[in-house]
């Protein structure tokens, strides 16, 4: 593992109490951060925080819910004093159907988690690293957001939406020493797969040229860089992680 220099950093990873989110936060300690898990599931959160050691705290937070989002940020800012990095990875899949057959109220649960749950979480952090002048935000979208999976359109175009709120907050940032870059991986073998079909899964193997799924490490260390001082002059930015499934 290579080093990355987080020594001193405070970081949020929602979602972190397993899979992707729960590596984030492995990789930010191991790198000398320390990592506020803000999950819905709280006795999940506290168990993998005990797990990891002693610069973890787990936070029970509905990313959908603004009021929950702010207290999540106050108690953060309580124990830590700060928030340096803002890691966006909370999500979840849907049932996989087309879109004829999709019902109104799945599609607007994964939109709420996966698209606006950002929004919030960045809409209550931004100002408080505003005045710190300095902040790192890694959204986690997907290759879906970029190709459209079918039998999943909420979820791709949630990603694909991830993907356009990075762009535009990027921008919005950029004079502000606070960077806004999303990250593309192709899928894992998560707890996330309990809500694909096997069909779906298939798919998606069958889809990338390494043929194999990403390991939840291998993600963890490339926002373990966008979340560090040596990412500078990136922003705005999309960065594939796919095994060469991204044909942009």
């Amino acid at each position: 593992m290579n080093k990355i220099d987080l020594n001193g950093r405070c970081a949020v990873v929602t979602g972190g109490a397993q899979g992707f989110g729960r590596a984030i936060t492995e990789r930010f300690v191991a790198s000398g951060a320390k990592v506020a898990i803000w999950d819905f599931d709280q006795p999940l959160a506290e168990k993998t925080a005990r797990a990891i050691g002693e610069n973890v705290i787990a936070i029970k937070t509905d990313v959908t819910d603004p009021d929950a989002v702010d207290a999540a940020r106050d108690q953060t800012l309580r124990a830590f004093g700060k928030i340096d990095i803002l890691v966006n990875n909370a999500g979840i899949t849907g049932a996989n159907k087309p879109v004829w057959e999709t019902d109104l109220d799945d599609w607007r649960r994964v939109m709420r988690i996966n698209l606006e749950g950002p929004f919030i979480c960045c809409k209550a952090i931004v100002p408080t690293m505003i005045g710190q002048k300095y902040g790192r935000i890694v959204n986690i979208a997907s290759i879906a957001g970029k190709e459209g999976n079918p039998n999943a359109a909420h979820y791709s175009s949630s990603k694909a939406g991830l993907i356009a709120l990075t762009k535009s907050l990027g921008k919005e940032l950029a004079q502000h020493d606070i960077l806004v870059n999303a990250v593309t991986p192709a899928a894992a073998k998560t707890a996330i797969f309990d809500q694909m079909t096997q069909q779906h899964i298939d798919f998606m193997l069958s889809k990338i040229p390494k043929a194999r799924f990403v390991q939840v490490e291998e993600l963890a260390s490339m926002v373990a860089w966008l979340a560090s001082e040596d990412c500078a002059f990136s922003t705005g930015a999309v960065f594939d992680i796919s095994g060469g499934r991204a044909t942009y």
